[in-house]
């Protein structure tokens, strides 16, 4: 088959799938594998045309036809001569048993031409038996008939079994044709849904991702507003010991205090400033300006400290 001869995708499609499920069982390939594979669809196509569907060349499959054929008529003639023999044997059995039984002669015991003469009627009601136990087996409202219908039934008996094997084998057919059909299906669906489970997981990390930002902002806002909260708590705690510790006149002490204290840094600061001013004009001297400058020292010394003081006291009344 020339590249050139090869159907349209659709139909192409179609007709692969149809000859991978029936005439190539076991090449369980999906629309994707064939499209990517063109030339080992191309050569399935090409195989299609020399085997049947149960994978023999065709040669081989007719001759087996005919094989099973000329078996089946072996069959046939074989059943014939061992239900002949079968029900011969069961008529002598019992006609043993009737004379063991009966009170004969020993010439009724030799009398063969008899029994000879009777054996064909003996077998055609003997299988007439038979084929009436089966009739009655395959159809059990035969029982009630009459021997002329249950003839005529018998007569149609191997029409009607062929029809019902025909109908089972068609429906084993069909079976396998849906069990096939069933393992291609569910194939797709295993696929399909590990791709569904995949999206799923995908879309799971995406949005858990987008959510742990904002919950990260709203947790450092709660965080926020709580440190918040408790730095208020521990301040409205420090108000409390206070005024528990301090009373009004403790307090105005504390002002009067702290009043003095501030007067006297002013005052301090004032003459501060002005040992500054008078160092910077004495600087240049020698031995006075190092007087004047251990002065400045002892002076700052003493404004640092009662600054320090005046920071204490603020802290204990606040």
């Amino acid at each position: 088959m020339a590249s050139g001869d090869f159907c349209s995708p659709g139909e192409g499609m179609e007709i692969l799938q149809q000859v991978c499920s029936k005439q190539l069982p076991p090449c369980n390939l999906s629309e994707e594998d064939l499209l990517q594979n063109p030339y080992f669809s191309k050569l399935l196509l090409n195989l299609s045309q020399h085997v049947d569907e149960s994978g023999l060349s065709l040669t081989l499959a007719k001759e087996q036809a005919q094989a099973w054929k000329e078996v089946g008529l072996h069959k046939t003639t074989w059943l014939r001569s061992e239900i002949l023999h079968r029900v011969i044997q069961e008529l002598l059995v019992d006609y043993y048993v009737k004379i063991q039984d009966t009170n004969v002669t020993s010439e009724d015991k030799k009398d063969f031409v008899w029994m000879r003469a009777r054996l064909q009627q003996e077998v055609e009601e003997q299988l007439k038996k038979k084929c009436f136990t089966l009739l009655c087996y395959c159809d059990p409202n035969s029982d009630a008939d009459s021997e002329t219908v249950k003839a005529a039934k018998v007569w149609k008996l191997a029409e009607v079994l062929v029809g019902e094997q025909q109908q089972c084998q068609d429906a084993k057919s069909q079976q396998k044709e849906q069990m096939l059909l069933l393992e291609k299906k569910s194939a797709t669906y295993s696929q399909v849904l590990l791709r569904c489970l995949t999206l799923l997981q995908r879309l799971l990390q995406e949005h858990r991702l987008k959510t742990q930002s904002e919950l990260d902002r709203i947790n450092a806002q709660y965080l926020e507003v709580k440190c918040g909260a408790m730095i208020l708590k521990l301040r409205m705690e420090e108000l409390k010991i206070l005024s528990d510790t301090y009373t009004v006149e403790k307090v105005e002490v504390h002002r009067l205090i702290r009043d003095r204290l501030e007067g006297a840094i002013r005052l301090q600061e004032q003459d501060m400033e002005k040992s500054r001013q008078v160092l910077n004009s004495y600087e240049v001297l020698g031995e006075e300006f190092d007087r004047l400058v251990k002065e400045y020292t002892v002076l700052k010394q003493a404004t640092e400290n009662k600054r320090w003081a005046l920071q204490e006291f603020n802290k204990a009344y606040h």
